[in-house]
């Protein structure tokens, strides 16, 4: 019985099978795996124009070809979205050598020139694209996911309201206060300064427009209680507890003394 199945197996048999496996896997994955925000599209007199402008402002840290130097790190697979971030915040170009850069808002660069150079770094190797869409903007984010994920990842470092915080060494977390989406979610998918990265596989982009919306909310809100003391939790508050409430038991023993004289 064994014999007789055998010769009427046709030879191509296995063949055809894993060819129909792998054409499964693959329609399965296309229709599962999670989409990423779209990204735009770059020609190549943008890449041209990039490469000028990084040889002209960019090159003198971080080399040539963008190898990296003692100035400066490489920027070999950082992708667009880093180059947009720290340029669009005005991270980059740095002023000067310090532990962390920090935002600045007047941007020395156009928006047209800032992607020039992000399509050039793109095209040295690849990298996160520049994200567009609703995603970066929050819209249709489920609040309380984000807010689930964001106290679970986000808040040690941000603290809870976005307000930032202080690192070791001289470092900080940064307010998320007034940033906009595009840029908050460039962060979360390049992972900036100490900042870990949190890519499509490990936060979907679903998640990531959770955790905007989230934050959008939260600083949207009024504040029922008054005084927020800039949302930084115990610190702010003892701090305001010692010196008002010292000055006023102070007050009072002076005037009790004044009184019993």
């Amino acid at each position: 019985m064994n014999a007789l199945a055998a010769r009427r197996r046709h030879p191509a048999a296995i063949a055809i099978l894993l060819f129909l496996g792998l054409a499964l896997v693959g329609t399965a994955y296309s229709l599962l795996a999670p989409k990423s925000a779209q990204a735009a599209v770059s020609t190549a007199d943008d890449v041209a124009l990039g490469k000028q402008l990084f040889l002209a402002n960019c090159a003198t840290c971080h080399g040539l070809n963008a190898e990296g130097t003692k100035s400066g790190p490489t920027l070999m697979g950082v992708g667009a979205a880093s180059v947009d971030f720290q340029m669009g915040t005005g991270r980059m170009p740095l002023a000067g050598p310090n532990v962390q850069a920090p935002r600045i808002d007047k941007v020395k660069y156009t928006e047209e020139e800032i992607a020039a150079i992000a399509a050039y770094v793109a095209s040295l190797a690849p990298g996160p694209a520049i994200p567009e869409g609703k995603e970066t903007t929050g819209e249709g984010g489920n609040v309380a996911l984000g807010g689930e994920i964001y106290r679970v990842n986000c808040a040690m470092c941000h603290n809870f309201a976005g307000s930032g915080g202080a690192l070791t060494r001289g470092k900080y977390a940064p307010s998320l206060y007034g940033v906009e989406g595009k840029y908050i979610y460039e962060a979360m998918l390049t992972g900036p300064q100490s900042m870990p990265v949190f890519n499509d596989t490990n936060l979907t982009p679903e998640a990531k427009a959770s955790v905007i919306a989230y934050l959008k909310m939260t600083q949207s809100e009024p504040n029922v209680g008054g005084m927020n003391l800039g949302n930084l939790g115990p610190v702010s508050e003892g701090m305001f507890i010692w010196i008002f409430g010292l000055l006023l038991m102070i007050a009072c023993a002076f005037w009790l003394g004044q009184k019993a004289a």
